[in-house]
């Protein structure tokens, strides 16, 4: 199968391709630029691979997108690429097939395929990054949804209020997100009430990364602040977990580096709130594919597509 997967983001493109049965590797990086100068690079970059006409190209992409039609729909991370059809252009360019899909399903296939979800047939990854979004994969199939929307979980509503995500105050991703822990501890820092390190940091200092690494020197702050998203997390795993019944759910990003602050109140939740049985035949797990994992997503999203003919 002659894989060659392309990963769209806001401030970088990544060709990538297969590397033996379990690795891949980088061909090439550069700047996302301006829409046509970024087109005419990643088409110039895939001439020089010679693809082949059995080419089967993954496209990931931050969405709004249209799978089916394989159309990038001005994605917010990408002035100006309005209704684009890479998947066309490519196909008519170099033959093949292509396939395009919203970097949070592409992720779920590649921990999937490579990573920390290896092994098991339904599993749930979540993005925890800047946002809150979900892939997944239900008895060996990604599940997309009638409109591939499907995984949208950081609009959920967690509380009646709360810092602001998806749109929605006490939404999930609002409560667990890279935005939303820093709305949480601008609001917590800005009171004499508290005191933290994190106080002599500026507003534009005071970030998710930033109260991860105060919680790692020990802040106080910083540390109820994690064990706080570690409950909010819990409350909406169990619901997943008694809804979906999945195997495994892999979180990556933001749980993967503060996995020890948000892990213990997590799962005392998860044990409070969800099915024992279904809870037990749970694992929750940090992320494996770490900064790289764009790249394994483009070629899961080729891989996935062509064990599918």
């Amino acid at each position: 199968m002659n894989i060659i997967g392309l990963d769209i983001g806001g401030t970088k493109c990544a060709l990538s391709m297969p590397q033996g049965g379990d690795m891949v590797r980088e061909v090439v990086r550069f700047p996302t630029t301006d829409v046509q100068g970024t087109l005419a690079r990643i088409y110039s970059e895939i001439e020089k691979l010679q693809p082949g006409a059995d080419v089967i190209f993954g496209v990931s992409c931050g969405g709004p997108l249209n799978a089916k039609t394989g159309m990038i729909l001005s994605p917010p991370n990408l002035p100006g690429w309005d209704r684009i059809a890479i998947c066309t252009e490519l196909t008519q360019r170099f033959g093949g097939r292509a396939f395009l899909m919203n970097d949070a399903n592409a992720c779920a296939l590649a921990e999937w395929q490579f990573g920390a979800g290896r092994g098991c047939s339904s599993m749930m990854f979540l993005t925890m990054g800047t946002g809150m979004g979900a892939g997944l994969i239900l008895d060996g199939r990604l599940y997309e949804g009638v409109t591939g929307n499907a995984g949208e979980v950081g609009h959920i509503r967690l509380a009646p209020d709360g810092p602001l995500g998806f749109g929605k105050r006490g939404s999930f991703e609002g409560f667990c997100s890279g935005g939303g822990i820093a709305q949480m501890v601008r609001e917590r820092t800005a009171t004499r009430d508290n005191i933290s390190t994190l106080q002599a940091l500026g507003k534009d200092g005071l970030t998710a990364r930033a109260v991860g690494e105060a919680a790692a020197a020990g802040d106080l702050l910083a540390l109820m602040l994690l064990s706080e998203v570690g409950q909010r997390l819990g409350e909406a795993l169990a619901v997943f977990i008694d809804l979906l019944n999945p195997e495994r759910i892999v979180i990556g990003s933001i749980y993967q580096r503060c996995e020890r602050f948000i892990a213990p109140a997590m799962q005392e939740v998860i044990a409070r709130e969800a099915l024992p049985d279904s809870a037990r035949d749970c694992r929750v797990v940090p992320a494996m594919l770490g900064d790289g994992i764009g790249n394994y997503a483009a070629v899961a999203i080729a891989r996935y597509h062509g064990s599918r003919g």
